[in-house]
């Protein structure tokens, strides 16, 4: 038998998108796959749209972070995938990763490039910036083994932003496993019409929790790794 798969999504107020990302869910090459929504009290009826494609579909708040956690706790996969709700899968994603990790060594989690979808000329800006992660210590891996997620305890629910990379970083250094394994197959981020405004909005916000991070990172021990995800200068280098 193929190990089953938990599909993680946290939405709120995700209704233009999360139908096309259920879709390309249930039309993966691989078979045996969970689909787990966590929505945070959508009013734009995302959770009812949810409830179409799957039975597994709850309701938490108030960050993504405890969405995700939560989401963690009712997963019965062998490995686990967190997917955002404006994400479109290719149709070979699920078999591509679990392919990886069966046929590899000490693997800990895979990055699966992502290209966005843009209906807007900064949204082809971000998507332009993006493609400078792929293949760096930037970027951060969506697909792991569920019980390594759980040995290092998941989220940090005390962070708004961050969560991504600090879980892998988790993983590397209390498991001493790989998470910078890539796929090929790529995912379609439909970021939509973006302004300039909004964006500086939602980093500002996700800026708030820098300080959270970076105590996080110390009492980790990972300060080395983490200044590769924020750094200014890494980002420049990258760049030039």
């Amino acid at each position: 038998m193929s190990p089953l798969i938990s599909v993680i999504i946290p939405t709120r107020n995700s209704g233009r998108t999360i139908e096309k990302c259920l879709i390309s869910i249930q039309n993966q090459t691989y078979p045996d796959i969970e689909i787990i929504v966590v929505d945070n009290f959508s009013t734009d009826g995302t959770y009812e749209i949810a409830g179409k494609y799957t039975e597994r579909a709850y309701q938490k708040w108030p960050e993504r972070t405890q969405q995700k956690n939560y989401g963690i706790k009712q997963a019965s996969g062998e490995y686990i995938c967190f997917i955002d709700s404006d994400m479109e899968l290719t149709s070979q994603i699920i078999e591509s990763c679990v392919q990886v990790f069966q046929n590899t060594e000490n693997v800990g989690g895979i990055c699966i490039p992502e290209d966005s979808v843009w209906e807007w000329f900064f949204v082809r800006i971000r998507a332009f910036e993006r493609s400078f992660y792929s293949d760096t210590r930037i970027e951060s891996a969506r697909f792991f083994r569920l019980t390594d997620v759980r040995m290092v305890g998941g989220f940090e629910e005390d962070l708004i932003f961050f969560e991504e990379s600090l879980l892998p970083q988790k993983i590397e250094s209390r498991l001493h496993r790989s998470t910078y394994h890539r796929i090929g197959d790529i995912i379609n981020h439909h970021e939509g019409s973006i302004s300039i405004g909004s964006w500086l909005a939602k980093k500002y916000y996700y800026g708030k929790s820098l300080n959270e991070y970076k105590k996080k990172v110390k009492e980790i021990g990972i300060t080395a790794t983490a200044d590769s995800q924020i750094g200014i200068i890494e980002r420049y280098m990258i760049f030039l």
